[in-house]
């Protein structure tokens, strides 16, 4: 384990470099017993030839295991690993070591989807995430994205919500999180079975170069890539881009063609293949026949669904209750003083009834006092 992760924090050797050493020496134990002639030639680095030669990580790597596994839930997995999941495993550049923490185990073995998106995304994307996050993840697919804000946060939180799985790739070391504001999040992950996931040492701090790193282990990880919202440079269009060059089921969220976070969803749909989705069922058709087959109802066992996605039909409301959550939409913020003329209540009546929606999880409040439906 030592030489593994002493390669993993070798300057110089990124996915592609480690790749080359151990198709050419076999194992991270060959790449350290390699003579430095032969490093050379295959065109490392100055740096990365003379950190293995002299193997001077060998210390800090050791200190740095020691460091990870005092850490409650934590390891690290090693490439050669049979525990290192198998489907990272098959990627073209996987890392080299995996570090990981709380119940990884069990989330990785299940069925994996990612869900990604756009951080500043709209009341109707984060909707979206956390319901398609909900469906999938009360089924025992386990939901992985990127702990960011917008539909990452979302799809987190819906999986959650469900009582279901869900792993957190993060773009720094395993005892960091970014954005700091998620910690109560990624300390609910945590607490709720799910898992904490990176190739970077401890102490990485969140710079910009290592999310792409980290967004090809979210596609990796996963049977198939969900892009809820995304503008045109977003991030996520890296990740269903890697995704596609994995091997791996890209879908995407159709939107409205006004709207910017939506250029990058309704391009995958139209020029890149994506398949487009409406509700979790179309994301489980397309597993593998047996996985699917173990999820999906007998009627829409096979390719693809026609129906639409409704928000839930509540029962045991009051009549004017039911009145009131007929007037609040999935997409469409409306402010307190809004519903208060719709409905002809007065807003300390209003507030009551609204609360009631909020405490059933039927509705969610907004800043501003705005209010949206849940799906």
């Amino acid at each position: 384990m030592r030489e593994w992760i002493a390669l993993n924090m070798t300057p110089g050797v990124g996915p592609r470099a480690a790749a080359r050493l151990l198709e050419r020496f076999g194992s991270a134990e060959g790449v350290f017993g390699a003579l430095r002639s032969e490093l050379e030639r295959l065109r490392l680095r100055p740096e990365a030839v003379e950190s293995i030669a002299l193997r001077d990580r060998m210390g800090a790597a050791a200190v740095e295991l020691e460091r990870v596994r005092a850490l409650e839930g934590a390891d690290v997995l090693a490439l050669d690993d049979g525990a290192y999941p198998s489907l990272l495993r098959e990627i073209p550049d996987p890392p080299v070591t995996l570090y990981v923490r709380g119940r990884w185990r069990a989330c990785l073995e299940a069925p994996c989807v990612a869900l990604v998106g756009s951080r500043r995304c709209s009341t109707y994307g984060q909707n979206v995430a956390a319901q398609l996050a909900r469906e999938l993840a009360a089924r025992g697919v386990t939901v992985v994205s990127g702990l960011a804000r917008g539909v990452d946060a979302a799809a987190h939180r819906g999986a959650l919500e469900a009582g279901g799985r869900t792993v957190a790739v993060l773009g720094t070391g395993i005892d960091e999180v970014y954005p700091r504001d998620h910690r109560r999040l990624a300390a609910e992950i945590l607490e709720k079975g799910g898992a904490l996931v990176t190739q970077f040492p401890l102490g990485t701090p969140p710079v910009a170069e290592n999310f792409p790193y980290r967004n090809r282990i979210i596609s990796g990880l996963s049977l198939g890539v969900v892009v809820v919202e995304a503008s045109e440079n977003s991030g996520s269009l890296i990740t269903a881009r890697l995704a596609l060059e994995q091997g791996r089921e890209v879908f995407a969220v159709p939107g409205n063609i006004t709207n910017r976070n939506s250029f990058g969803t309704n391009y995958l749909i139209k020029g890149a293949g994506a398949k487009l989705i409406q509700q979790w069922q179309d994301v489980v058709a397309e597993f593998p026949p047996e996985t699917a087959a173990a999820i999906l109802p007998p009627e829409v066992k096979g390719k693809g669904s026609s129906s639409h996605p409704s928000p839930r039909e509540p029962t045991g409301l009051s009549e004017q209750e039911s009145a009131l959550l007929k007037l609040i939409k999935t997409d469409e913020p409306a402010h307190i003083d809004a519903l208060a003329e719709r409905s002809g209540l007065p807003v300390h009546e209003l507030a009551g009834l609204l609360l009631a929606l909020e405490l059933r999880e039927l509705i969610r409040q907004l800043p501003g006092r705005c209010f949206v439906r849940r799906l």
